[in-house]
This record gives structure tokens, C-alpha cells and sequence, in this order.
């Protein structure tokens, strides 16, 4: 699992998904009392297990930070995530290119997605996170309400967008997080390349697929 984390990065960096120093991810088996995440500003291309950065929740649920870690800058919008978790989760951050694109667009996320049944299937999408300042706890707890973030950990999607950001997928492993990732991508840059514009899916009707 700790693993998957580096190779996915890696992918995300091969994408053109992430520069070198972008991007973050964590992983928290279930009901552990350990949560690994990526280390701030290192070049997520080279990410392998000794690197990530092991933390402990304390009896207050709170994280412990090892003496002279710098766990990645999202670490609350992680926290958040992952605090009440019952099962494995996984939670990637990227900045895929074409779903930045689509938003600054001004697309409706959720909406594109009804018209395709490749994504609306398998990935639930959620609200259109605003745009705020990265790293801030302000993203975190955005983003954590629009994945739909209940009390007990649960979430009512798997994906959101951040406005000129990037995105958040949450999975039970880092490769199931990056498909949600993969497929929204996909969409976006069909979107993209057709040149209808926002209005145009504003004013289709949704379609829904079973």
C-alpha cells in the first residue's frame, strides 16, 4: 500500500498531472493508529517507502508530527479525511491538466459527467471546491464538505475539483484514488477537445446511467 503510494505519483508525474515537487497522498490502513503521507517540497518522481513520513494519532485523534518532518502542506485536508475512517483509505491530490482547464472554463464538473457513462458509472463526483488558498485549512475543510465528509468517516464521493488547483480522490488504495483521477481527466479533455462551451452543457439535459 505505502508502495503504491510512490508509483502512483510517479504516474501522475508522467502524465503531466503533477510537477516535480507537486502533489501529495496518504494512506491509512483501518483502524490503524498510523497515517503515511508524502513529505512536503520532495520530488514526488522519487517517492518510495522510506520516504514517506509515518505519524500517530494521538488520544485526541490528533497528529503527532515526527521530530524534524515536514509532512506535506495539505496535511489537514488529509487529517480531515482520514481521521475517522473505519476502513483502508487512500487520498491523492493532483492537478490534472485537463480538469484544471475544464473548471477554468467555467464547467459544471458534476454536469459533465452525467453525459458520460465511462465516469458517471464508477466515479461519484462531488461539488466544486471554490477557489482558496493551497495548503490553507480553509481548502481542507472545503474540500472535505464537498466530498460529502460524514461524522463517521464516510464520504458520498470520490473526487472533487478545486478551482485552479487540481483535485481530490479518495479510494481504498492509491490506484483506485488515481483511476477516479484518470477518468475525470478523460472526460475533461473530451469536453475540451469537442469545443462546445459551458452554456452548451448547461442547457443539455442530465442523463443518468444504471
Amino acid at each position: 500500500m505505502i508502495t503504491a503510494v510512490g508509483d502512483v505519483m510517479r504516474a501522475c508525474y508522467s502524465r503531466g498531472w503533477i510537477t516535480t515537487r507537486d502533489g501529495n497522498a496518504s494512506v491509512r490502513r483501518g483502524k490503524s493508529k498510523f497515517l503515511h503521507i508524502t513529505p512536503s517540497a520532495w520530488r514526488k518522481n522519487v517517492i518510495f517507502p522510506e520516504l514517506m513520513i509515518r505519524m500517530e494519532f494521538d488520544k485526541d485523534n490528533n497528529l503527532v508530527i515526527p521530530p524534524e518532518k515536514n509532512p506535506s502542506g495539505e496535511l489537514h485536508m488529509h487529517w480531515l479525511l482520514q481521521k475517522d475512517i473505519k476502513k483502508t483509505r487512500a487520498v491523492v491530490h493532483a492537478h490534472p491538466t485537463h480538469v484544471v482547464a475544464t473548471m477554468y472554463r467555467g464547467f459544471d464538473l458534476q454536469k459533465v459527467c452525467t453525459q458520460f457513462p465511462e465516469i458517471f458509472r464508477y466515479t461519484r463526483v462531488g461539488n466544486l471546491v471554490g477557489p482558496l488558498p493551497a495548503t490553507s485549512k480553509q481548502l481542507g475543510e472545503a474540500t472535505a464538505k464537498a466530498l460529502g465528509l460524514g461524522a463517521d468517516g464516510s464520504l458520498k464521493f470520490d473526487i472533487v475539483g478545486q478551482s485552479n488547483h487540481g483535485v481530490t480522490a479518495v479510494a481504498s488504495d492509491p490506484w483506485s484514488a488515481y483511476e477516479h483521477i484518470e477518468r475525470l481527466d478523460h472526460i475533461c479533455e473530451i469536453i475540451l477537445k469537442s469545443g462546445v462551451s459551458p452554456e452548451d452543457v448547461e442547457n443539455k439535459p442530465k442523463v443518468f446511467f444504471s
